[in-house]
């Protein structure tokens, strides 16, 4: 199956067009059911969003979002934790907000947790919408390499190379990252009607030519998005500066 593969000048410019399709999903479904990723790479694609949202007179309240992922152990107030990320730099600058659906990662049962979140994902009729990041090392949402394309929202043990990418939230140490999370799952991303992928900088740049170009192995777990028939990836140049012979074949 053949990605769209979207290749922008600046990050400026992936950030206003993925932020763009978001909106223009939920013009189209104002009951949109959309899962959203934290980090670094999707922040100014939320501040486009929220002003497109204000400008425009979009509607969130029939909409759902669903966080992909939290840390295990962090609860909904922590400094550190996804819920209180995407309520600081998006959900707080709606005027009309849509139904959170969040980890809790201080649940007493986390196991059961993971159970809850998969069935309230399968309530509300499955994602309509999954916007993903993606990990140096090619994982999506917190589903490291040799995450099984079966698997479903569980706890995950994160790998050092992910701690030691978002130490700068912990105060710059990778130890203060918390060792495990709890994900949505891969073959629930798969079940997705549509995947938005974000991806800036050539730091990344090899994890997009192995998800792209590679062969679906779970060792490069955004690989098994190249079983999906619906997928765009939104990359700046340096993101795709090793697919140059993927750009003649794929939509620039």
């Amino acid at each position: 199956m053949l990605p769209c593969i979207d290749v922008f000048d600046s990050y400026e410019a992936l950030s206003r067009a993925a932020a763009e399709r978001i909106a223009a999903r939920l013009a189209a479904r104002p009951s949109l059911c959309v899962a959203l990723p934290t980090g670094r790479t999707p922040l100014r694609m939320y501040e486009v969003l929220a002003d497109i949202t204000r400008n425009r007179g979009l509607r969130w309240g029939r909409a759902r979002v669903f966080l992909l992922d939290e840390y295990l152990g962090l609860g909904a107030g922590d400094p550190g934790s996804f819920h209180r990320f995407m309520e600081e730099h998006f959900l707080s600058r709606l005027e009309e907000r849509p139904q959170v659906d969040a980890l809790d990662g201080r649940a007493p049962d986390p196991e059961a947790e993971c159970t809850r979140y998969e069935a309230a994902i399968r309530g509300a009729g499955g994602l309509d919408l999954a916007v993903l990041g993606l990990g140096r090392n090619g994982h999506i949402g917190f589903n490291e390499p040799g995450s099984s394309f079966d698997s479903r929202t569980r706890v995950v043990t994160l790998a050092p190379e992910t701690r030691q990418a978002n130490a700068p939230d912990f105060g710059g140490d990778p130890a203060a990252v918390p060792p495990r999370a709890l994900t949505v799952g891969i073959a629930t991303i798969l079940e997705s009607r549509e995947v938005l992928v974000l991806v800036a900088g050539a730091a990344k740049a090899e994890a997009v030519r192995r998800a792209l170009a590679g062969p679906v192995d779970p060792a490069v777990p955004a690989s098994a998005l190249q079983r999906h028939p619906r997928v765009t990836w939104f990359l700046d140049r340096e993101a795709a500066a090793q697919l140059p012979g993927l750009l003649r074949t794929y939509q620039p």
